[in-house]
């Protein structure tokens, strides 16, 4: 799934080649995909686009006050076609979800892979009537974000460190793969409850956390949206890698898989060489 580094360069590109231009038509050939029907999809049409911003995981383009707000899940992707066919597409079983029309006859092509269909779409006057929008924490890609917000988040908050970081109430934006990379790198086992932190360690996530998503960032900045995914995929330590070498300290990486989801960790840097059971609800193993 995109996290808030690609969806925030995904956005950045977007924005640099559909604002000030005029939506001419946006189609929804996969009627599961869009969430609202008052505005319809029919009411973008003519707006000018004024801007492509995220908001955690999601994007918003915003089409003179009307807004256009998509999360993409984990197999959904936007790409940009300086082409698109001037006649709509046909509903059908292919990945095609939506087609956003421009007056220069350029658009987006919002793609869903696989049989599970997640991706949302909705129509809203303001990003907020989205309840994923709407119920949104801190996000620490923003430049206001400071260690005080993070104490504040974990203060006192029995839940384990890898559910912090990947719960979008408490911090937006982080998910399953840079929340790994992220407790890798500050040396923190993803099953430490958050309320035990001391303050040497929450410095050590809120550094952690700041540098990994802005590095992650500049990486993906300037990419084309077809080559995101493969930067991510390359600029990952642990997650993903389970089996192969720590690049730290070379013991193996470990995982924890659970039902629709796993984690990777190392134990050397991160449980004191303990290892996590694999199973759900494991408890480190004594």
């Amino acid at each position: 799934m995109p996290e808030s580094p690609e969806v925030q360069a995904l956005a950045d590109h977007l924005d640099g080649r559909t604002a000030g231009r005029t939506v001419v038509r946006l189609d929804v050939p996969a009627f599961q995909a869009l969430k609202t029907f008052d505005p319809p999809p029919s009411a973008l049409h003519g707006r000018t686009v004024a801007s492509v911003t995220r908001r955690g995981k999601f994007l918003d383009l915003d089409a003179s006050g009307l807004h256009l707000v998509l999360h993409l899940a984990r197999a959904g992707w936007v790409r940009h076609r300086d082409g698109l066919p001037t006649a709509p597409p046909r509903p059908g079983r292919g990945p095609l979800a939506l087609q956003l029309l421009l007056d220069d006859g350029s658009g987006w092509q919002v793609t869903e892979q696989g049989t599970t269909k997640r991706l949302a779409a909705h129509v809203v006057r303001d990003p907020a009537e989205v309840p994923g929008v709407a119920r949104l924490g801190p996000d620490p890609l923003d430049g206001s974000f400071s260690r005080t917000d993070l104490a504040a988040v974990a203060a006192d908050r029995r839940v384990r460190l890898k559910g912090l970081l990947t719960d979008q109430s408490l911090l937006a934006g982080v998910g399953n793969a840079y929340s790994d990379e992220v407790l890798h790198t500050a040396r923190l086992s993803p099953y430490a409850l958050a309320s035990s932190l001391d303050e040497e360690q929450l410095d050590r996530l809120y550094g952690t956390l700041r540098s990994v998503l802005g590095e992650a960032l500049e990486r993906a900045r300037g990419l084309a949206s077809g080559d995101l995914k493969a930067e991510k995929k390359a600029g990952l330590r642990v997650h993903g890698r389970a089996g192969e070498p720590c690049p730290v300290c070379g013991d193996t990486v470990r995982q924890v898989v659970f039902a629709e989801s796993s984690l990777q960790y190392c134990p050397t840097c991160q449980t004191q060489g303990r290892v996590l059971a694999d199973r759900r609800l494991s408890r480190l193993l004594k």
